[in-house]
């Protein structure tokens, strides 16, 4: 049996790869597998400090954490231990959390696998920071989104907004600008394009011109 599709979208905090991941999802049929939702749950699930323990217990405790997929496209559903997790996990404290122990390789190692048992069983639009250099580097599309850190800290304020929650333009910026700090430049599997990346620069596009140069690259 053939291995199922695997569509890549990787890049920074901020630069819409969920959207696009979840419209491109929509448009192939198939599932969507939001790889920073996985980390952002395992640190929730762990807890505030979790960075900071031995390798032994970390472990121990990730051997508690099951993912699983329901759903397609943007209806598709991630869930931890049979728990459907919601936006509990998208705060900008949680995300740090999760820039932190991204840099254990315990933690990555146990979300690889994770991700590619997902990607055995399922066609997918896998969206992170490492998928088509590390998780999925035989994926049969992989792109690389990136923008500004002015870009996408508006983006993120306004999204925020919209959501009712509290923002503050310049704190966002600066926690944006850590987070790119820590993801380029770790140790393990760093932020960057894969050598066979469609590299899209979205600071000056439109989404819809984004998801057009995503479609023509699938078709390409």
């Amino acid at each position: 049996m053939s291995s199922p599709m695997i569509v890549t979208i990787d890049g920074p905090a901020g630069v819409g790869k969920s959207t696009m991941a979840k419209k491109l999802a929509d448009a192939l049929g198939i599932a969507y597998l939001d790889t920073g939702a996985m980390f952002r749950s395992t640190a929730w699930r762990l807890g505030e400090g979790a960075w900071k323990w031995e390798a032994p217990r970390m472990v121990e405790e990730l051997g508690w954490i099951n993912f699983a997929l329901s759903g397609s496209g943007s209806d598709t559903r991630l869930s931890l231990n049979g728990y459907m997790v919601g936006d509990e996990i998208r705060t900008e404290q949680v995300g740090m959390w999760a820039s932190n122990v991204a840099t254990m390789p315990p933690v990555r190692a146990f979300l690889k696998e994770a991700q590619i048992k997902l990607g055995a069983m399922y066609p997918l639009v896998a969206e992170g920071r490492d998928m088509g250099t590390v998780v999925f580097p035989n994926a049969e599309r992989k792109f690389f989104l990136d923008a500004s850190v002015d870009v996408r800290a508006k983006r993120r304020f306004d999204q925020l907004k919209e959501m009712g929650k509290p923002a503050n333009l310049s704190e966002l910026k600066a926690a944006i600008a850590k987070r790119d700090d820590q993801d380029r430049n770790r140790a393990v599997a760093p932020l960057r394009p894969a050598d066979d990346a469609v590299i899209i620069d979205t600071s000056d596009l439109s989404k819809e011109h984004v998801f057009k140069a995503l479609l023509d690259g699938i078709k390409g």
